[in-house]
């Protein structure tokens, strides 16, 4: 099995490649198919050079740093730019959340999916009481701006 691979370093760069790439589609980070690129890349290597293994490490290396330097940041802030993109903060916006300590409007604490969230009611005149379900208005840097769900 070792002497195939030798043989056939490309094969196992493109393995890796593959498993890197299909990995991505879990984390949807960009990082592991920008190592994946690298993988690729030395897999091309290893079609031309294939006993040169340690041309082809570095050839990986190489191109995996510079997509993770130079193309990970552009694609990213593309995504980020990108008409409806939301990021998971934001994504709490219009949740439903349950109070789990009253809420004023200057403190208040509620669990929204599963994650407890430092929170403040909306109108400053209403007070919202343990275990009432409210609506999340707003992100404010990490603390949530809610107001009641059931109440006019």
């Amino acid at each position: 099995m070792g002497e195939w691979f030798r043989e056939h370093a490309w094969a196992a760069w493109l393995m890796v490649g593959l498993v890197l790439a299909g990995a991505e589609m879990l984390t949807l980070d960009l990082t592991l198919l920008m190592l994946s690129g690298g993988a690729f890349a030395a897999a091309g290597v290893a079609v031309f050079l294939p006993h040169a293994w340690l041309v082809q490490v570095i050839v990986g290396v190489v191109v995996a740093l510079a997509m993770l330097l130079g193309l990970r940041p552009t694609l990213l802030a593309r995504m980020r730019r990108a008409p409806g993109y939301r990021n998971s903060i934001s994504k709490l916006v219009g949740s439903t959340a349950l109070t789990t300590r009253a809420i004023s409007h200057s403190d208040g604490e509620v669990k929204v999916n599963g994650d407890t969230w430092t929170a403040r009611s909306y109108d400053p005149k209403v007070t919202i009481e343990v275990g009432e379900r409210v609506e999340v208005y707003e992100v404010d840097g990490t603390t949530l701006v809610v107001y009641p769900a059931d109440r006019p």
